[in-house]
């Protein structure tokens, strides 16, 4: 008599949903990129000033906390000044806290593979805890504003800031924020994104030639501040 039939193998228990697709490593680091909302000033701020100690600039930087605060978040997002705050977590974004519930701007979820784990020495400074015990950190920040191009006969964005904090740098991070405003303006049919370098920076003039960036040798920005800008008002 033929021997009877083995038992069908048992059906694997489906993974639960998340937010992307996960093959994660031992040094898998989690990426989220969101609307900034005015919790998040002391971190602007502080990503503000780190920026302008890299770019040499500290003197010229004067921003404090209540002046980000008045400033930035009086106009809906796009419309005026809006900021994108790169998050980023040792564990999936699973669960959307509820100012991630934003109607305008739905916020970008990935997440990259590392060769060596990432030493944040600054990480309780730029932490941020939600209300499920999970703990994220800022990583960088990119602030842009609407302009016009005449030529174009279209709006545009143009970007004012943008910064990855050291140990997130060369990872992939800075072409995902600057991806996702450049997604935002062909998503509102903007004509052109456009922002300055300076000329020194010839690591940032690479990677934004990479991402398909003309940089115009042509061109020279011209600034009225200070006392000069002050002498229009006598």
């Amino acid at each position: 008599m033929a021997a009877a039939a083995p038992p069908p193998a048992p059906t694997p228990t489906p993974a639960p949903p998340v937010e992307h697709q996960l093959n994660p490593t031992p040094y898998t680091t989690f990426v989220r990129i969101r609307l900034a909302t005015p919790s998040d000033v002391p971190f602007i701020h502080k990503l503000i000033h780190q920026m302008a100690v890299f770019e040499k600039l500290t003197h010229l930087f004067t921003a404090t906390q209540e002046s980000l605060s008045s400033t930035l978040f009086n106009s809906p997002p796009f419309t005026s000044f809006t900021v994108f705050i790169l998050e980023v977590s040792p564990n999936p974004f699973l669960i959307a806290a509820p100012h991630l519930t934003q109607t305008l701007f739905s916020p970008i979820v990935t997440h990259v593979n590392l060769d060596l784990p990432i030493e944040d020495d600054d990480s309780e400074e730029f932490k941020i805890v939600g209300a499920d015990g999970s703990e994220v950190y800022v990583g960088g920040f990119v602030l842009f504003f609407p302009n016009y191009s005449t030529f174009l006969a279209k709006p545009g964005f143009y970007v004012e800031d943008l910064f990855v904090r050291e140990c997130y740098r060369r990872r992939g991070f800075g072409k995902m924020l600057l991806s996702a405003v450049a997604k935002q303006a062909v998503k509102m049919g903007y004509g052109r994104v456009e922002w300055v370098v300076l000329d020194w920076n010839v690591n940032a003039i690479k990677f934004y030639e990479e991402m398909g960036a003309k940089v115009l040798q042509e061109w020279r920005l011209c600034r009225l501040t200070g006392d000069a800008l002050q002498a229009y008002g006598d």
